[in-house]
This record gives structure tokens, sequence and C-alpha cells, in this order.
């Protein structure tokens, strides 16, 4: 009776310790390890035949085996989950768990050399390699951070990088979100090469400011117009130029900065020679990260053109992310901080081609001949001119005198109305507007509203291209004169004598 009782409580617990070995595991328990349980519960099962005569007289049989089951169980159980691990405190290698990964790993500026492990009782090669592994822990310490993932208790940790075999290690150097998977032998020599050549990489961009974060684009702009920003260079590069500057703080492993990048290239590419776009890596370069209070990224600074103090004229970049976003800002901004244009005099094809092809519209004034308009009705004009030109600073604003540039007025249907006459024109699309209200600010004011609305009524270039221009001299500034006459002397003619 009583041996019949233990067996069958041997039976139970042997199936209740396999289960709960396989919940904890979550794989077979290797046969090694089932064998060594079955030989520890024979033992115990002879040891409890020969107390149970004892334990008769104190206890009820039931409550003394459950009692002893109880006690085994957790025994047997402690004994595998302490087994189950390959490294102690002492190996130099951190624990790294679902709970400490992104803090320890993923948000550490420092490099760290990870291995995605299994117990030993699964993976033969995870336990060979343990005692190498943990000996590169301790030649590394206080340089690169050494860890470990038990993927059995912590497979979602592994998860991101695909990892299919053990043991596995990575390296996360600069671009946490792309580890570089260690490929050498196994030995700890190995791993500390690996190690020093990813740390070799980050001192160099420290030391360069050069960055990987800027390659070849997927649209096929070039990153070789986006300028690269480090400490070292940041004041003296920006404050030596009068340019407006678009500058990207980002970090290697920010994937919203790895979407902007293409679209950052291309805008460099669109806005070169007219704003300079650059980029600096803030997890490199923390001093200047820190003085402009980056916290986040990517984040996005402009400095407008002109002489500049940084930490004074610095301005949040506030439009979209795609590059078509970020030039359509740019030049809003630079035509807000740019000095107002010139009114100037049209003398030769170099000033129309200058004034039309760089700009999306040119205005062209027709100003009265000066006889008609002397000097002081001229200037009133210039000057209303002059004030446009503040308010419309991304036109290029042109003058020319009545009938000096007749093809140009022929072509832009110019001087139907009268002088002063004004026309708008998109070299790009061969059109142009006229002006057909009042030659005022507020009537030229109106005008350009209605065009910048898409609204104004325009009409195609005559011949579908800019005439040539006739080369004239410029203005003196002074009143127009009549042409001077000589007298005749006719004393000496006989007006009665009849001559042919």
């Amino acid at each position: 009776m009583l041996t019949d009782k233990f067996s069958t409580k041997s039976v139970q617990l042997h199936f209740v310790l396999t289960v709960e070995a396989n919940h904890t595991s979550a794989r077979p328990i290797g046969i090694v390890h089932v064998i060594s349980v079955f030989l520890v519960e024979v033992v115990f099962i002879i040891a409890c035949r020969s107390c149970s005569v004892l334990l008769v007289g104190l206890l009820r049989i039931d409550f003394a085996m459950m009692f002893i089951g109880v006690l085994f169980e957790a025994c047997c159980l402690g004994v595998f989950l302490c087994t189950s691990a390959l490294y102690d405190g002492s190996s130099g290698v951190v624990d790294l768990t679902a709970s400490n990964f992104q803090s320890k790993v993923i948000n550490s500026d420092s490099v760290w050399v990870v291995e995605f492990y299994a117990p030993w009782q699964v993976c033969g090669h995870c336990k060979a390699f343990a005692s190498e592994y943990a000996k590169a822990a301790k030649a590394l310490k206080g340089i690169v951070n050494v860890g470990g993932v038990n993927m059995d208790q912590h497979a979602n940790v592994g998860a991101p990088y695909g990892i299919k075999g053990f043991p596995t290690v990575k390296i996360f150097g600069a671009d946490k979100q792309k580890p570089i998977e260690f490929q050498g032998s196994r030995t700890a020599q190995a791993v500390v090469d690996a190690a020093f050549n990813e740390l070799k990489k980050i001192v160099q961009h420290r030391l360069t400011g050069k960055s990987s974060g800027y390659k070849q684009s997927s649209s096929g702009s070039s990153s070789d117009d986006v300028i690269q920003l480090n400490d070292a260079n940041f004041d003296s590069m920006i404050t030596s130029s009068d340019d407006m500057w678009l500058v990207e703080f980002f970090a290697p492993w920010c994937g919203h900065c790895k979407n902007l990048q293409p679209h950052w290239a291309s805008a460099a590419t669109q806005l070169k020679g007219k704003v300079k776009v650059a980029a600096i890596d803030a997890t490199v370069n923390t001093a200047t990260a820190q003085r402009f209070g980056i916290t986040g990224f990517p984040t996005i600074k402009m400095f407008p053109s002109g002489p500049k103090k940084l930490d004074e004229d610095v301005v949040d970049y506030t439009g979209g992310r795609s590059s078509s976003d970020i030039v359509q800002w740019a030049m809003d901004r630079l035509a807000e901080n740019a000095p107002p244009p010139e009114i100037k005099q049209l003398l030769n094809n170099e000033d129309l081609k200058q004034a039309c092809e760089t700009k999306q519209l040119c205005i062209i004034a027709v100003l009265p001949y000066i006889l008609d308009c002397q000097a002081k009705c001229r200037n009133d004009y210039l000057s209303m001119l002059k004030q446009l030109g503040e308010r419309f600073k991304k036109n290029i604003w042109l003058w020319t005198e009545a009938t000096t540039q007749t093809a140009l007025e022929e072509s832009l249907g110019l001087g139907g109305f009268g002088y002063p006459a004004l026309a708008a024109i998109n070299a790009r699309k061969m059109k142009f507007a006229l002006l057909r209200g009042s030659f005022s600010k507020d009537g030229i004011t109106e005008f350009l509203k209605e065009l910048s609305y898409g609204r104004g009524s325009t009409a195609p270039v005559k011949g579908a291209q800019l005439p040539a221009i006739v080369e004239t001299f410029p203005w003196d500034g002074k009143d127009g004169e009549l042409p001077q006459v000589d007298d005749i002397d006719v004393s000496d003619i006989d007006l009665e004598k009849d001559e042919l």
C-alpha cells in the first residue's frame, strides 16, 4: 500500500517537473537532464520508503507525501533554472532582457557587443563559446559594453534582428537600428578585434565630423551637396558666409532621419547656389546639439542670410519633410530676409536674361519718354516701384523708357494703353500678364496678388521667346532737353530773285 502510493506520487511528480520545466524554457528538455531527474527521483523514492515508517506515526501518509513532493519539485525546478543561464555576475557579460535592452543598448552612445544565445542544455555551441565570450567581456571592460540575451526567455528582443541560429553576435555601433553581425571565429580575440573596428569608426566620425548618415540617396540626389558640419567647424562655416543656412541635426539610428535623408539631399541639390543645406550628427557633436537645445531627431534650424549671431538669429524650421516642402519653405524665408531688389534699367540682353530666367516672375515697367515725364516725374515712379519691390521681393524689377525697346513692347503687347505700362513675365512658361488697371501702388499690388493666386489673365509671349534687346545708355538722372536747332542765316538770300 505504501509502495503503491509512493510510486503514484513519483509518476505525478515526474510529470509535473517535465511540464513545468518545458513551460519555463519554451524548449524540450535535453535527454541528459531527463535522465538526471529520473535518477534523483529513484533515490528519493528509496529514501522515502525507509523514512515513511517514521512519518506514519506522526502525520497522515497523504499529507507527508504531498509535503515532500512539493519540496522536491521546488528544489529540482530551482536547479534547472539556475543552470539555464550561461553567464553569472562575475563573467563581465551584462544580462540583457526585454525590460532593459532599449535603455541600455539602443539609447546608448556606446558600442555594444551582444550575444543572442540559448541555454547550454539546448545549444552546445553556446556553451562552448561562453568562456571565450566572457574572456572578451573582461578584456573590453570599460571600453566596449558586452551583453547577452537569453533567447529562451526573451525571444522578442532578438526578433527585430532576424536571429536564426545560436549563438549569434551583433555589434551595435553608431547606427543602433542596423547592428553589424559578427562573422569572425568564436574566440575572445576575434570578438575584441571586431569591437575595436566599430569603435574606431565612431572615433573617426567624431574627429572629422564625417558621418555615414549621408550617402547617395535613393532618389539619385548626391549627398555631396549636403555640407557636413561638426563641433569644430560649425561656427566658422556659418558665420563666415552671408548665405542662408538650413541645418539638420540628426542621429544615425533615427528612423525619421533615414526617411528624411533622400529628401534632404534632393533639396540641397535644388537649393544649391541659393541656400546652404547642411547636416550634423547630434550624437557625435554633442556640444553643438546641447547649445541649440536639440532633444529630438531630426531637428532643423535656419540661420538667415547676412551677418549672423548664431545664438540669437537661429530660427526653427516649420515646413514639411518632402524635398518640395523644404525648397518652398527655404525660398520663402530667403525672400523675406533678402534685401529689396534693385529697380534696374534694362540696358542689354544680359539684364533681361538674368532677371527673367532666375526668378519665377520678372516685372518690366515701361515709363514715359523723358520729355513727357521729366526727372522728378520719373523718380516718383521709380520710388513707387522700389516700395513695391520691398513687398514683392521674390520678383526682379526692370524698367525701360517708352519706344526704346520696341521689339519687346510688341512681343508683350505693351503701349496700347499709353505709358506708363507694366508687364509680368514667366520666362519658364513663356507667358506674360499685362497691368490693365491703374499704374499706382495699389493698382500694381492688386495685379501681382491676383497673379500669385492664379487668377490673373495671361497670354503667350509672341514668337515663344523673348526678343533681342537694343543696347542703350543708362539714364543720367537729368531732365530731358529738346534737341538744339542751329539758326539759319538768311540775310544773303534774295527773296525777290526767282531761281530754280
